[in-house]
């Protein structure tokens, strides 16, 4: 029984404490009773909530108002205080004199002031007064009618005692729940019933949820539901107070069965709006009035009650329901609120229905909240820890395997109730095991299976509804058919009579005498006692079906399951192999959580007594799975995998060694769930309740305990465990909630000392816990080796772990003891200390935090912390042991390193780190779609070495065999290095690793192995860098490989030099450049050939010299006999004369042998060596080709107009049309533009700028005369402008090509713009791109066209009169070169695989290079200037600073006009002329230094390659050298490993020595230092640089198509091949040659000759080679068998060709004109055009075909008879690239017991040795002789087995100091010849 009510308070106004104002404030004029209640204080504030917006004086009298405060005390018990406020005319006493009229709120509001002639006292102000009950119940109708009859008492003046009244209302007492009826009377002839709900936990709401969603909405009222629901301020506005009480009541009971535990003030007066900003959450209602208070709140939810509005700030992020329960929610509360929504489209709608009613509908939308709840939360008790049942039970819940189960780990909404305060109060509430339960209790357990059925099916979730609102609506009336209540009220408008009296001071004597009375009677009847009916709460159905519906186990995983066990038995069967296969399948599936389930499961059957020891590679699969499994727990591990494997890791172990013993937790720590306290805490408290359990068990049932072990905290299906079916029912019975229930049952009925003693059981159990964790704790935070301490504090986080905990209660002890512990261990940075610290630190929050909650005593808690430290110190002791011996165990599995082979000269510079090698986006490596096996990723080494970085190693799946994989990179071609993190594949964990990309479209993609320290790393990548960007070019391998034998070219002063007139040459040159640049050169001097016999030793392609002279200037006064020449001079000019330009100018007929001045006269241009000091520019040639009447002394003066000073030279003529190409920088401003602007401006006078640009004119004119047939046509032509920018603005990026203003409509503008534009107006192209009529440039037109950067002519207005005509055209520039290769190399090249790896993704990132673009533009304008050349017009290329585009396009259009560039010998001329001599800068735009490192990499000769590569395709058959040819250029132009490609300039050459060196150090037979001797040599061995398909035609001009349709990605960039790196260094391309057949060591039949070719692994070219270089090899093959000395390949080939050209003559038929048509397209994509098939070619190719299949190579059995280059063309090659001296057959007697063997000898008089190998053709030497061990060579005797048929003559003797070597030679003379070499060899030395 409880009071109605607890106080009656009469409030009135008392006037304010300052004179004249109108507030006043509430004075409590009498309460009953006056003392408190000992159970109830008086509350306090009781005057400020009566008039929530002020107490204020009325100028007329209102009608009396009714509303609910609620107050909440320090004990969090609310408060009801009902107030019923009426108004009393003031009396004048209590208005002081000089008080202004007080005005009612209207007017307040409005803000009006008083007049000053206002100060005439009001007749009558009228003051509020207020009764108050104050009760704890909440029965709003009874507080409104008792307080309405004291009202009416009052006002109609009844003659009924008030004092009686209040008595009896303030002694009346009522049943707090249990459905009963109550009918009261005051005494005033009244009568009420007071109905009491069934339960108390169940809210009343009336009809205030219905009210709150009218008024604001289903939408709305969800998004306060969330809000409330995870912690955010809610505020509600609303002019009526009892509206605020209401929403704020509905609000609250929609969160049941959650109780809201923040501040709750549904009326909040004025006086306290400052509440507003507190920090905390609340729900607050707030009268309108106030609103603009509220405005800066920034983080508070508005819900304006009269508007309909909730208003959500920007800063306030309200998480939404989870899906699919908000849609399904959304849609029942739709049905109840708008039942009609249903029928709305119906053509024929049923009758109406009548809605519910109010309070009906407010129930059935609680229904539907309900439900809500009861789906949230289904199966929560399945996740409860009951951590202690007596005294108290203590219960924690397992958060993050609730989330786990229902996979909604990642739901913001779930994851925040579930951390609320809300939550933990409905754990300790709802979670107790023996209590009373109501209908969420029984909807929880019993009604989820219906719930999930009725989903989809709205009629069935509306009727579940309805019956739930009737229960909850039964609730809360009990007794439907009420009798009606009879209470008076006062008549209509009784407010507005003016009253007798004011209300009258009651009686307080009467008024106590009556309460006194009614305790006495209370205490003197029997307590009523209400009887509780307690049960066990179900737990409903578990949680299985959830994770079946979430679909997260996957179709396949019965499969996947079955691998798992097989692997785990094969490890424990020791099966090893087999489970070596299985891992990786194993470790794909793990990432599955049924596979990870499956796998702890196994694991715990190998576990006996605890302990299960393993052998060493048990021990690593073991290890390696667990790692597996835990690598994708998260830290709070919700689906309980690390609590499985917890147990295990300190159960699997290896003995190391006597008494050594390391477990598995030594190994599995770098994972985060074992630095997160949560993990721990639920992991205790799961472990605790199995052992509470099994306390309470019977010791019959204890059997089963184990069985149950942790398993609720396993969160897995069911009570996990449960294996048989038929226990399932007894099981659940005993599970530990069950068993708790029970015991709080028998609780009371225990004696006292039986309670002690199970308390003190209980409290021991969980201090043995306590001891065991703190064990477990240290076992997986303390690492195995201190040195790693630093890692784990970053990982872990120890450090600051007081703030993430799961649990509710803090705890003063622990930060006390983690303070002390700080402070005795110093918490310095010693190793030891510093992770024992922290790990110490760790478990005493620990253990303070699980302690405090689980109710251990002090004095155990402070045994605890003093333990702590002792058990982690003596871990520290043990791992220490562990450590030191598990260094010395062998590693397991590790391959052995291989080592690459390197270079002549090539050194390492930092030996083999171990690192793993990952996939990267080419998908061939690893499989893929392409097929084939996983290559990557591999595990190996990374070699430095001074050429190269290499990696080699093989693939770590081990069903792709023992293949090496090998990737390598001139280190000089780095472009990018950046570090990555990376999961290397063996381990679970991320290791450091770099990514290495060059510019060879190579990506190296590693991962350092763990024994790799971040030091060897860091060493590593210092040494690359220093590699790659040398401080001087000095620095680079050209330079310094074999760098001790090269000491002349490095330190050029100091050593004394073999040819020093050469040293002289360079050092002269250099002097007198520096001494003459800046003054122009004057002096002339006469130039004589170089006399033949210099030039008697015969000498490489480079320097055979033409005969060429240099005619001299037309003033001989000025000349200076030769006799004045220096020797040094005259040295320079003969070194300039062999240059490859003076060759090609010779060729070109463009320089004259003879010296006399008629002769010269007839020539137009002349050779000048006005630059041979590199005077006038440096970057230019000494010798240059100008126009015959211009002198030197002009030149000067011209080049300043051009920028760098290079002005316009002739490179090349044409020999048809005798037009000329030239090529210089691009115009400074004051350059031709000049000439060309308009001419009336007026003329400034004749100054500097003028004579240049006049000089400039004269030159231009002189290059047109030079030209015989345009010497005179001056005028009267077309020019190239007949086409407007308008018809070329659409296409391309670079815009147009067009001339200035004006407009002609010649043919020739058209055409050639519109070729440009890609348009072709003229009619269809031809298939070579030819145009479509031969003669369409004919028409009359410039002489010369001066194609020029379209910004630097900008307005420029041309004069009709010139000779010339400018095309301005767009160019890119370097910088976008580079940023589209650095796109191209990652298109080609991509750094991670793709998320969509699809051939688009490719395409698109491929154009959005916009490279092959940039090839069409280059094409596009090579194109036109050939066009305009072969039309007669000559051309002047005068682009940027004339070194890279113009250098790319001049080279483009001599390749494309001459045939003879298409060879090796012009294409070699073509790059050293052009490229070269006229100064790219390789080295500024190879970055190839320290200084140019920040440039970056500009590929502008590689894209020169690429067009060349592009043409090729087009035209097959008109170049001599394959796409190989290109491809190797491509590589060693960055590659570093020739000097060739090295600076910027001949004049820096000539600086550095390298220019002329060759000739003086030709006798040394050191490696190649020029990439064209190297391609020279090798093409003696090899056909690889030869194109079969080359048959040109001696006229033919290319016109190549240019569509970026037409164009091709070049496979240099996509192509490698894994089994030996790039192909391009030919040494180390070669693989070991294959047996033959008579040699199979098996002795069988030979096996068949197929096998598989890999993607991405062999080079299929090699493997399958064409059928020519296989015949060629045949041949070769037989001829060495036969003994006959073998041709080179060239000239077989050259009389094969001659051969069947005479022989198809003799058969009268048509000459094709290719050896080979079809046969050999297998990589060349030759176009229809070219192949003109005769009978010949086609009868060939079949025979070839037929021939190569029935001679191929037979392939072994073996891995290492893998099919190879050297088998291609070993017989092309000799054994070493070294001198040979002698060479020949000789019979050896091998060693004691061993027969006589024919090798192959060579005699190397360099190295001083003699040399045996196998055969010929072999490039493996199998022994060496060193000469300086031999002491004689004598004539020797026959010996058993030597060779019959020989002369005894012929054997011969040489004795070293180890043993006797008896040879054989073939003949008497052979064998005299072999011993004089070998004397006269030991004679030199």
């Amino acid at each position: 029984m409880a009071r109605l009510a607890d106080y009656f308070v009469l409030v009135a106004f008392g006037p304010g404490p300052r004179a004249g104002s109108e507030e006043g404030h509430g004075q409590i004029l009498q309460r009953f009773p006056e003392k408190d209640w000992e159970d109830n204080p008086f509350p306090q504030g009781i005057e400020l909530f009566c008039q929530p917006s002020g107490w204020q004086l009325c100028p007329e009298r209102n009608p009396p108002t009714f509303f609910i405060a609620v107050l909440t005390d320090i004990n969090s018990e609310r408060h009801y205080c009902a107030c019923l406020t009426f108004w009393e005319p003031v009396e004048p006493s209590q208005v002081r004199p000089e008080a202004p009229a007080c005005r009612g709120e209207e007017e307040e509001e409005a803000g009006e002031r008083p007049s000053p002639s206002a100060l005439v006292p009001p007749t009558q102000l009228f003051a509020p007064k207020t009764l108050v009950l104050v009760s704890r119940l909440d029965h709003a109708e009874v507080f409104r009618n008792s307080l309405g009859l004291i009202y009416t008492i009052h006002v109609e003046g009844l003659s009924v005692s008030l004092e009686n009244v209040i008595g009896n209302l303030l002694t009346c007492t009522i049943p707090i729940t249990g459905g009963s009826q109550r009918t009261i009377s005051l005494g005033a002839g009244d009568r009420q019933v007071i109905q009491t709900p069934l339960t108390d936990s169940l809210p009343v709401s009336c009809c205030s949820v219905a009210l709150l969603f009218r008024q604001l909405g289903i939408t709305n009222v969800l998004a306060l539901f969330c809000a409330a629901l995870t912690e955010h301020k809610i505020l509600f506005l609303s002019r009526s107070y009892q509206r605020l009480t209401d929403a704020c009541r509905g609000l609250l009971a929609l969160l049941f069965p959650l109780r809201y535990s923040f501040t709750y003030v549904p009326i909040l007066p004025a006086q306290l709006l400052e509440v507003l900003s507190t920090p905390t959450p609340f729900i607050i209602g707030v009268n309108s009035l106030f609103q603009s208070a509220t405005q800066e709140l920034l983080d508070v939810i508005v819900a304006d009650l009269d508007g309909g509005t909730v208003t959500v700030p920007e800063c306030v992020h309200i998480p939404p329901l989870p899906e699919p329960l908000h849609s399904q929610t959304h849609s029942a509360l739709c049905m109840v609120l708008d039942p009609e929504l249903e029928l709305a489209d119906l053509a024929f709608p049923p009758p109406a229905t009548s809605a519910s009613s109010l309070k009906m509908q407010d129930k059935e939308l609680r229904a539907v909240f309900l439900r809500l709840f009861a789906q949230l939360l289904q199966g929560y008790r399945w996740c409860l820890h009951i951590v202690r049942i007596h005294p108290e039970p203590v219960i924690r819940f397992h958060k993050a395997a609730f989330l786990g189960q229902r996979g909604l780990v990642e739901d913001d909404f779930l994851l925040k109730v579930l951390e609320g305060m809300a939550f933990a109060g409905f754990v300790s509430e709802r979670g107790v095991p023996y209590r009373t339960t109501d209908l969420f209790d029984e909807l929880v357990a019993n009604e989820v299976k219906r719930m999930r059925a009725d989903e989809n099916q709205p009629h069935r979730v509306l009727r579940h509804v309805k019956e739930l609102a009737e229960q909850l609506y039964k609730n809360e009336n009990p007794y439907p058919a009420v009798t009606m209540h009879k209470v008076q009220r006062p008549g209509e408008g009784s407010h507005r009579r003016v009253p007798p009296r004011p209300f009258p001071r009651l009686d307080e004597g009467t008024v106590q005498w009556i309460i006194d009375q009614a305790t006495a009677k209370l205490q003197g009847a029997p307590p009523a006692v209400r009887a509780e009916k307690k049960a066990t709460v179900p737990s409903g159905p578990p949680m299985a079906a959830i994770v079946e519906r979430n679909g997260a186990v996957h179709a396949n995983s019965a499969r996947r399951l079955e691998v798992v066990r097989n692997c785990i038995s094969y490890v424990f069967e020791g099966k090893m192999l087999e489970a070596k296969k299985l891992l990786p399948a194993v470790l794909r599936a793990l990432k599955g959580r049924a596979a990870r389930r499956c796998l702890t499961r196994e694991l715990h059957l190998h576990v006996q007594q605890n302990r299960a020891v393993l052998d060493h590679q048990q021990f690593d699969f073991v290890v390696r799975m667990m790692n597996c499994c835990l690598q994708d727990c998260t830290a709070l591990d919700e689906h309980g995998i690390a609590a499985a494997l917890l147990p295990l890791v300190t159960a699997f172990c290896r003995k190391l060694s006597p008494g050594v013993t390391q477990f598995a937790y030594s190994c599995v720590q770098e994972h985060v769930v074992w630095s997160t306290p949560q993990f721990w805490e639920a992991m205790f408290y799961g472990d605790v309740q199995t052992h509470i359990r099994a306390l309470y068990l019977e010791p019959a049932e204890e059997e089963d305990g184990p069985v149950m072990k942790g398993e609720v905290g396993l969160a897995e299906a069911g009570a996990p465990g449960k294996e048989d079916k038929e226990e399932e029912e007894e099981e659940e019975e005993r599970s530990a909630l069950d068993v708790a229930s029970e015991q709080r049952r028998l609780w009371p009925t225990l004696g006292r000392e039986k309670q002690q003693e199970l308390v003190q059981k209980e409290e021991s159990t969980v201090f043995s816990q306590a001891i065991h964790y703190a064990n477990r704790m240290s076992y997986l935070l303390l690492p195995l080796d201190s040195s790693k301490s630093r890692l784990l504090r970053e990982r872990a986080g120890l450090g600051d772990l007081e703030s993430v905990s799961n649990s509710l209660v803090t705890n003063s002890m622990a930060g006390s003891m983690a303070e002390s512990y700080d402070t005795e261990s110093g918490f310095e940075d010693a190793e030891t200390s510093d992770v024992a610290g922290a790990v110490v630190r760790f478990i005493n929050r620990f253990v303070d935090k699980v302690c405090t909650e689980s109710g251990v005593t002090s004095e155990h808690l402070k045994g605890l912390h003093v333990m702590v430290p002792d058990i982690v110190q003596m871990h520290i002791e043990t791992l220490e042991a562990v450590h030191r011996e598990s260094k010395r165990l062998p590693p397991i599995q590790k391959p052995k390193l291989l080592r690459p082979s390197l270079l002549p000269g090539e050194e390492c510079v930092l030996d083999g780190l171990r690192v793993y090698l990952l996939p990267d986006g080419r998908e061939e490596g690893s499989g893929g779609s392409v097929g084939g096996p996983a290559l990557l990723p591999a595990e190996g080494a990374v070699f430095l070495t001074t050429y190269r970085v290499i990696f080699t190693g093989m693939p770590t799946d081990p069903l792709v065999g023992e293949q090496v994989v090998v990737r390598s990179f001139p280190v000089a071609s780095l472009t990018k290095e950046k570090r990555i993190s990376a999961q290397a594949p063996t381990d679970q964990f991320l290791q450091d690793g770099l990514q290495l990309r060059s510019c060879t479209f190579q990506l190296l993609k590693m991962a350092f192995d763990e024994e790799v320290g971040s030091e060897s790393a860091e060493v590593f990548r210092k040494h690359l860098h220093k590699l790659r960007y040398p401080a001087d070019i000095r620095g680079t391998f050209a330079f310094t490989a074999g760098s001790s034998v090269h000491t002349a070219s490095r330190q050029p002063r100091t050593t004394k030099e073999k040819s020093p007139s050469l040293r002289t040459l360079s050092r002269n040159l250099v002097k007198n450049a520096k001494k003459t640049i800046g003054r122009q050169y004057v002096t002339r001097k006469k130039y004589n050939p170089p006399s033949w016999e210099q030039r008697g030793q015969p000498v490489p392609p480079e320097d055979q010299d033409d005969e060429i002279s240099v005619s001299e200037e037309p003033e001989p006064s000025t000349l200076t006999p030769a006799s004045a020449l220096k020797p040094s001079d005259r040295l320079t000019m003969n070194s300039l004369v062999e240059r490859a330009c003076c060759r090609d100018y010779q060729r070109l007929g463009l320089g004259t042998l003879s010296s006399s001045l008629s002769r010269a006269k007839s020539e137009p241009f002349r050779v000048t060596p006005v630059n041979r000091m590199y005077a006038i520019c440096r970057s230019y040639p000494g010798l240059l080709i100008v126009p015959q009447s211009i002198q030197d002394n002009t030149l000067q003066r011209i080049s300043r107009c051009y920028r760098q000073n290079r002005f316009p030279v002739v490179c090349w003529r044409s020999s048809r049309s005798k037009a000329v190409l030239l090529r210089s920088g691009g115009l400074h401003g004051k350059g031709v533009v000049g000439l060309f602007k308009a001419q009336n401006a007026p003329s400034p006078g004749q100054s500097q700028a003028d004579s240049s640009s006049l000089e400039q004119e004269k030159y231009l004119q002189a290059v047109v005369s030079s030209m015989p047939r345009h010497a005179d046509a001056a005028s009267g032509r077309n020019t190239l402008s007949g086409f407007s920018s308008m018809h070329m603005a659409s296409h391309g990026k670079w815009g147009s090509i067009r001339a200035g203003g004006r407009s002609s409509g010649s043919s020739l503008g058209v055409d050639v713009g519109s070729r440009l534009a890609g348009k072709d107006l003229l009619g269809t192209p031809q298939p070579n791109g030819a145009p479509s009529e031969p003669g369409f440039l004919r028409p009359q037109r410039a002489a010369l066209y001066i194609i020029g950067d379209k910004a630097q002519l900008k307005g420029v207005r041309p004069d009709p009169l010139q000779q010339w005509e400018l095309v301005p055209i767009e160019v890119f520039e370097v910088r976008q070169v580079k940023a589209s290769f650095k796109k191209l190399l990652k298109a080609c090249v991509p750094g991670c695989p793709a998320g969509e790896q699809s051939p688009a993704s490719y395409l698109r990132s491929l154009e959005e290079s916009e490279w092959l673009s940039q090839i069409h533009k280059l094409l596009q304008v090579s194109v036109l200037v050939v066009e305009l050349l072969d039309s007669g017009s000559s051309v002047l290329v005068s682009l940027e600073d004339g070194w890279d585009i113009t250098t790319q396009v001049v080279s483009l259009v001599q390749l494309l006009s001459d045939p003879y560039y298409r060879t090796l010998e012009g294409f070699r001329l073509l790059v050293e002329k052009e490229w070269l001599s006229f100064g790219h800068r390789f080295t500024h735009r190879g970055a190839h230094t320290l200084a140019g490192q920040s440039g970056g990499f500009a590929p502008i000769f590689l894209q020169f390659l690429d067009c060349v590569h592009q043409v090729h395709t087009q035209f097959p058959m008109e170049f001599e050298f394959s796409q190989f040819y290109l491809k190797f250029l491509s590589y060693h132009h960055v590659s570093h490993r020739f000097r060739t490609f090295l600076l910027d300039s001949d004049y820096e050459r000539i600086e550095l020595g390298l220019l002329y060196e060759e000739k003086g150090e030709r006798k040394s037979q050191q490696a190649c230092k020029s990439v064209w001797e190297y391609v020279e040599r090798l093409s003696k061995k090899t056909p690889v640089f030869y194109n079969y398909m080359y048959a040109p035609e001696d006229t033919e001009v290319l016109r190549p198509y240019s569509n970026v349709s037409n164009l091709k990605v070049w496979d240099f960039y996509t192509r490698e091949t894994l089994a030996e790196g790039p192909p391009y260094d030919w040494e180390l391309a070669q693989g070991p040659p294959e047996p033959l057949e008579e040699e199979r060591p098996d002795g069988g039949a030979p096996q068949s000759r197929r096998r598989v070719i890999w993607p991405c692994y062999d080079s299929r070219l090699r493997a399958q080679p064409d059928a020519i270089s296989r015949l060629l090899e045949e041949l070769q093959r037989l001829e060495a068998e036969l003994g006959r000395p073998s041709e080179r390949w060239k000239d077989t080939w050259d009389r094969v060709k001659a051969a069947q050209r005479s022989e198809a003559r003799q058969d009268g038929r048509s000459t094709p004109s290719s050896l080979l048509m079809s046969s050999v397209s297998h990589h060349r994509r030759s176009l229809g055009v070219y192949l003109q098939e005769g009978p010949v070619g086609s009868t060939l190719s079949l025979s070839l075909d037929s021939d190569q299949s029935s001679s191929s190579t037979p392939s072994s059995g073996r891995q290492a008879a893998r099919r190879s280059t050297s088998t291609l063309y070993s017989q092309f090659q000799t054994a070493e690239s070294e001198n040979r001296s002698y060479e020949g057959t000789l019979y050896k007697k091998g060693a004691f017991m061993k027969p006589w063997k024919a090798r192959w000898f060579v005699l190397d008089k360099t190295k001083h040795q003699l040399r045996y190998y196998d055969h010929r053709v072999d490039t493996e030497c199998k022994g060496v002789i060193d000469l300086a061990e031999v002491e004689s060579v004598t004539p020797g005797t026959p010996s058993m087995g030597a060779p019959k048929m020989v002369d005894e003559k012929a054997f011969f003797d040489v004795k070293t100091t180890r043993r006797v070597y008896n040879f054989c030679a073939q003949d008497v003379h052979l064998a005299q010849q072999w011993v004089d070499r070998l004397q006269s060899c030991l004679s030199d030395a």
